[in-house]
């Protein structure tokens, strides 16, 4: 390609138009053809319903071709805010609104509790309706009640607009939005494409959720960048992934380390189709958290196909560093060389730092979002002197290869699923019976991090660790309630009175 582009409906014009583009298990796949067609019928159809460039839509459909073409085929013509269908009410109440979303995308038989939040905020609420027998990703937008005029700004997006925001959790509990524009995902595409070596005859199996940067990017965006193929699972299930191996036979697929751990944990099972994954298999990918370097070697023993560990965030629409193909170096136990964006180490006055010396990990690039939406404070802290500080601590050897050494943030990383303490603590303290509340992480074996709750009760009123999860349980989504919950009479605190999160786990003797 003598240039990149720098639409996503720029970049649906890679593929042949008799090329699988996207496809899913048992169903017809979709090609390049018809799903240009099918982006520009979609772009048409929400300008009809009023909603054009600039205007948000919240997406809630739970994985597999079509959420990969609503993602693709509304960003042409709209802003696109992918949601957890895990959410509960509390959070689509928050999410929707903080977006300002003028609409929400859902399945056509959806009871979601996303519904109710769009409609209390004065949302559209659109249908998406598969018709029958139609090629994986094809579907009809149908609103609930009659378009409110027509969008100011109808028509294709451009480079400039914004294509794709999504919460990222802070250090406070008000997740910051990340507004990433039609450039910067499309050169986030080109620097995964670059890396892997991607052609237009691979096939990508994809196991990642899709309201998540990681899978958004990396095994459809890429892909399609390519003009090759991704076929879409409906979300990671470790008993059926060897039959979907079987079925598709992918070159390659990308996932988080506690999915790659399940994967080896039922290979001795399914010997023949780890046989035809080593035939078929190019290479496997990790990301999102850090990989075990017995992982990797295990995963490229089974396998026989070498295994690239990348660094990303949602700030960089996804890849910042990885790890090379061979010839190229791997360093198991490092995320890799810059591929994309420059990736320096900074001290925490601005100054970069040489070789070997320990400080925050910075980057700037095309691909790196130009700020946080209506967060002036956060920005501050982010950027220095152009670079975009990531709040990872590590450092770079002389082969440019970079190692994490710890998070300088107080998110909890489980399995990759970033989690805001504070988020969790305000739901907690909706509990009656809780006067004082301390979420903070602990050490698990295959999530990296899970997550735990010191609590105080009021007193004379009393809750058991039970009570206190289950009200969690109505209130967040599964991943973000706290496996333990301590109840203790006093949480310590640091010397200023504070409570601290940080070294929480071993002072309470649950590491």
């Amino acid at each position: 390609m003598s240039q990149d582009p720098r639409t996503v409906r720029a970049i649906l014009n890679t593929g042949a138009d008799d090329a699988p583009a996207i496809g899913a298990p048992d169903r017809v796949t979709l090609d390049y053809a018809g799903l240009r067609s099918h982006a520009d019928r979609t772009v048409e159809r929400l300008n009809e319903l009023g909603l054009g460039r600039g205007d948000r839509v919240a997406i809630v459909l739970q994985n597999g071709p079509e959420m990969a073409s609503a993602f693709i085929s509304l960003a042409c013509g709209v802003t696109t805010a992918p949601l957890n269908p895990g959410y509960r009410r509390k959070e689509y109440d928050f999410y929707i609104e903080d977006l300002g979303a003028k609409a929400l995308v859902v399945e056509e038989d959806s009871v979601s509790e996303a519904i109710d939040a769009a409609r209390a905020l004065g949302a559209m609420i659109i249908r998406l309706h598969v018709p029958d027998g139609a090629p994986a990703g094809i579907f009809d937008l149908e609103p609930e009640g009659e378009p409110d005029g027509s969008p100011p700004h109808p028509g294709p997006a451009e480079a400039d607009d914004v294509a794709l925001v999504l919460h990222t959790s802070g250090t406070t509990s008000r997740p910051k939005i990340v507004p990433l524009l039609h450039r910067n995902i499309c050169a986030s595409a080109a620097n995964i494409r670059g890396t892997l070596r991607l052609e237009p005859g691979d096939t990508c199996l994809n196991v990642m959720p899709l309201f998540h940067i990681h899978g958004l990017m990396a095994p459809v965006l890429s892909s399609l960048s390519t003009g090759s193929t991704v076929i879409c699972t409906p979300g990671f299930n470790a008993l059926k992934f060897y039959g979907w191996m079987d079925a598709v036979r992918p070159s390659w697929y990308s996932a988080v380390p506690t999915m790659h751990q399940a994967i080896l944990a039922r290979a001795p099972r399914n010997t023949e189709s780890v046989e035809r994954g080593r035939e078929s298999l190019r290479l496997i990918r990790s990301s999102s958290s850090s990989l075990p370097p017995q992982v990797l070697g295990e995963l490229e023993e089974t396998f026989g196909v070498p295994v690239v560990e990348a660094y990303a965030m949602t700030e960089a629409s996804h890849q910042m560093t990885c790890n090379q193909l061979p010839p190229g170096l791997r360093k198991a136990g490092t995320v890799g060389c810059a591929s994309g964006p420059e990736v320096a180490i900074m001290d925490d006055a601005g100054n970069l730092l040489e070789v070997g010396e320990i400080g925050e990990i910075v980057i700037r690039g095309s691909n790196v979002t130009l700020g946080y939406e209506n967060n002036p404070e956060a920005n501050e802290k982010a950027f220095t002197n152009g670079w975009f500080r990531t709040g990872d601590q590590g450092a770079m050897d002389d082969d440019g290869y970079f190692s994490l050494t710890g998070r300088l943030k107080e998110i909890i990383n489980r399995g990759g699923e970033k989690i805001s303490p504070k988020e969790v603590d305000v739901v907690l303290m909706d509990h009656p019976a809780v006067q004082q509340v301390v979420t903070f992480a602990v050490p698990h074996d295959k999530l990296g991090e899970e997550v735990a709750a010191a609590v105080v009760l009021r007193e004379g009123m009393e809750a058991t660790t039970g009570d206190i999860r289950d009200f969690a349980s109505t209130r967040l989504a599964d991943f973000k309630v706290p496996r333990t919950v301590l109840i203790l009479d006093e949480i310590p605190k640091g010397p200023t009175g504070k409570l601290r999160r940080i070294g929480l786990a071993e002072q309470l003797g649950i590491s």
